[in-house]
C-alpha cells in the first residue's frame, strides 16, 4: 500500500537491496508513484502526462490554463474521472474528461505537453517566445511586485520544509507559490516539474485567483523554458529556482517581463532578468 493524497497512491513500497559500505540488507523502501493521466475534452483525448496521483483536478485546470485552452475557472463547465479500469476491474482514476463552457473553443487535438516547444522545433527560439507573448493575456511586465532579498533567500528552506512526500521518497519535485512577503499560498509535489507547477496554477484557477500578480513561483529544480512559459501564462512576475535556467528560459523571461532567479541556495542567487524587482539591503 502507499500514501494517498486525493485519488490514487502518492507513494508505494517495494523491496530493495540496501548496500552501505560492507553492510547489505534486504528491506522495503518507499518510492514516489508515477502513473499516466489522460486529459480529454468532451470525450476526445487531448494529452497524456506522467504524474504523481493526487490533486489531479488542479493539474488539469493548470495544464489547460498554461496551454491557453482556458482563461479561468469559468471556462470549465465540469470535469470528472472516467471509468478507466485495471486488470482487476478497479477504477485507475487515470482519465479525466473536461467539459468546456459554452463558447470556449476546443483546440486542435494535437495539443500536447511541450506544445509551443515542439511547434517551433527546427525554427528558432524566437518563434516559441512570440507564441507565448501573443498567447498570454496578462501583462507581467507591468507588475509592480518587489521582493526583499532576505525573503527570496528564505524560500528554498520554506519549500523543502513543506515537501511531505519528498521526505519519504527523495524523488519528487516541488513548486510553491509565495507572496512577495514570503507567505506560502500553495505547494504541490510531483515526479514532473511541469506537473507540480500546473497543480499550483490549477489551484489558483479553481479559486478564481488568476492572474497571480505579486507572487513568486519557487521550483525545486531548474528553470526551463516550459516553466517560464507557465509562469507567464499565469501572470506570475517572479520565477525562482534552486538550479540553473536554460538560455531560452532567460530569453522568454526577458521578453515577457518575468524576473528569473537561478541558483537560489544558501546566501546567494543569480538574477538573470528584470533585476529591479529584487530589493537589496542598504
Amino acid at each position: 500500500m502507499g500514501t494517498v493524497l486525493g485519488v490514487g497512491r502518492v507513494t508505494s513500497r517495494t523491496p530493495v537491496l540496501r548496500i552501505r559500505g560492507s553492510q547489505h540488507s534486504t528491506r522495503p523502501d518507499t518510492v514516489a508513484a508515477e502513473e499516466p493521466l489522460e486529459i480529454r475534452l468532451a470525450g476526445t483525448p487531448l494529452a497524456v502526462t506522467m504524474r504523481t496521483p493526487g490533486a489531479d483536478f488542479d493539474l488539469v485546470h493548470g495544464f489547460l490554463a498554461t496551454e491557453g485552452v482556458i482563461a479561468g475557472h469559468d471556462d470549465v463547465a465540469g470535469l470528472r474521472y472516467c471509468d478507466s479500469v485495471d486488470a482487476d476491474g478497479r477504477n485507475t482514476y487515470n482519465v479525466v474528461d473536461v467539459d468546456l463552457a459554452p463558447g470556449v473553443p476546443i483546440p486542435d487535438t494535437g495539443l500536447e505537453r511541450n506544445f509551443y516547444t515542439s511547434s517551433s522545433c527546427g525554427v528558432c527560439g524566437k518563434a516559441s517566445i512570440d507564441a507565448i507573448r501573443t498567447k498570454t493575456s496578462f501583462d507581467v511586465r507591468a507588475d509592480p511586485a518587489r521582493v526583499p532579498l532576505e525573503v527570496l533567500l528564505a524560500l528554498p528552506d520554506r519549500l523543502r520544509a513543506e515537501q511531505q512526500v519528498f521526505e519519504k521518497t527523495g524523488g519528487l519535485h516541488a513548486a510553491g507559490l509565495f507572496s512577495a512577503a514570503g507567505e506560502l499560498s500553495a505547494l504541490r509535489e510531483d515526479v514532473g516539474r511541469h506537473n507540480a507547477v500546473d497543480k499550483v496554477v490549477g489551484d489558483a484557477v479553481r479559486a478564481g485567483r488568476l492572474p497571480l500578480a505579486g507572487h513568486v513561483l519557487m521550483v525545486s529544480g531548474r528553470a526551463s523554458f516550459e516553466l517560464t512559459q507557465k509562469a507567464a501564462m499565469a501572470g506570475i512576475p517572479v520565477l525562482a529556482a534552486v538550479s540553473a535556467p536554460s538560455s531560452l528560459a532567460v530569453e522568454l523571461a526577458r521578453e515577457v517581463g518575468i524576473t528569473l532567479v537561478g541558483f537560489l541556495r544558501g546566501d546567494g542567487c543569480n538574477v538573470y532578468t528584470h533585476t529591479e524587482r529584487i530589493v537589496l539591503p542598504d
